[in-house]
């Protein structure tokens, strides 16, 4: 059997999705291509029925990275923010807090660079996603992680690299709120 004929899974259909998606929004697909082609997408049954549907769109950025730096304040993202492949954050004498909880999370691995010279960073996973500390180093801290260090299949893994200087990582799941009305 050709890698063509396998059956593709729900996580194949929804990143062939939002690629279409994507091309929308540069301009290269029409609102009517668009539906027809999303169509198709979420109804597929194997490789080739999706190939099709990108075969004349650019193939995406691989290497998408942002750059967050600081000289004396704190570096925060929160809520819903569009997460990319690869962030590094750096930062003189603030600290960086990362929560991805909300985040919008196109990529099922990313990569966080930290470089913190004074300051610590907290890292916030959605429920049931996995991080890897073992690249961070810190020569005055720690890295605490509470979330689980292996990938898990279809949840996201983070694996953070850099190191500290006087500051720590903590890695850890959102708080659940005890009283809600």
């Amino acid at each position: 059997m050709s890698e063509l004929q396998m059956r593709v899974s729900d996580a194949d259909r929804e990143r062939t999705a939002q690629r279409l998606q994507q091309a929308f929004t540069e301009g290269r697909l029409t609102h009517l291509e668009l539906e027809d082609r999303l169509e198709i997408a979420l109804t597929a049954k194997t490789y080739a029925d999706l190939r099709g549907l990108v075969t004349d769109l650019p193939v995406e950025q691989v290497d998408e990275v942002i750059d967050l730096e600081s000289k004396s304040g704190n570096i925060k993202r929160s809520g819903d923010w569009g997460v990319p492949r690869r962030l590094r954050a750096a930062s003189k004498y603030g600290s960086v807090e990362l929560d991805f909880s909300q985040a919008v999370i196109p990529h099922q691995v990313v990569e966080v660079e930290l470089d913190l010279a004074y300051g610590s960073a907290k890292i916030i996973l959605p429920e049931g996603a996995a991080a890897n500390v073992d690249s961070f180093r810190s020569e005055w801290g720690r890295a605490d992680s509470d979330v689980p260090g292996r990938p898990r299949p279809g949840a996201l893994y983070v694996v953070i690299k850099g190191h500290a200087k006087y500051g720590g990582l903590t890695v850890r799941y959102p708080r659940r709120r005890r009283f809600t009305h």
